[in-house]
C-alpha cells in the first residue's frame, strides 16, 4: 500500500513540473515574486516568536503588507494569464497598472496603520 501511494505521488510530482516546464516565463517571475512575499512573511513570524513582538503595530504592518503583496501579485498572475478566459479584454499594462496602484493604496493604508 505505501508503495503504491509513494508512487502516486511520485507520478504527480512529475506531471506537475511537465505542466508547470510549459509555463511562460512571465508567470514563473510573478510565481517567484509570491514565493518571496510569502517568504518574508514567515521569517517576520519566526522573528517575533524568537524576539517578541513589542511594536505591534509593526509586526501587523509587516505582516499584512507582505500578504497583502502576495495576494495582488496573484491576482496580477490571473489577469496576466493567457490560458484565463475571464480577462482576454484586459492588456498586461491594464493588470500591471492596477497592480502598481493597488500595491500604493495597500502601503499607504499599512504607512497610516504605523502611526
Amino acid at each position: 500500500m505505501a508503495k503504491s501511494s509513494s508512487s502516486d505521488a511520485q507520478a504527480l510530482i512529475r506531471s506537475l513540473r511537465s505542466a508547470y516546464a510549459a509555463t511562460p516565463t512571465k508567470l514563473k517571475i510573478i510565481d517567484l515574486y509570491v514565493v518571496y512575499a510569502i517568504t518574508t512573511a514567515v521569517i517576520q513570524i519566526v522573528y517575533m516568536g524568537i524576539v517578541g513582538s513589542f511594536p505591534f503595530n509593526s509586526f501587523l504592518s509587516g505582516i499584512l503588507s507582505c500578504v497583502g503583496t502576495a495576494v495582488l501579485a496573484v491576482c496580477l498572475r490571473i489577469q496576466v494569464n493567457k490560458e484565463n478566459k475571464e480577462f482576454k479584454d484586459l492588456s498586461p499594462e491594464r493588470a500591471f497598472a492596477d497592480f502598481v496602484l493597488c500595491n500604493l493604496v495597500l502601503h499607504l493604508v499599512i504607512m497610516n496603520f504605523l502611526g
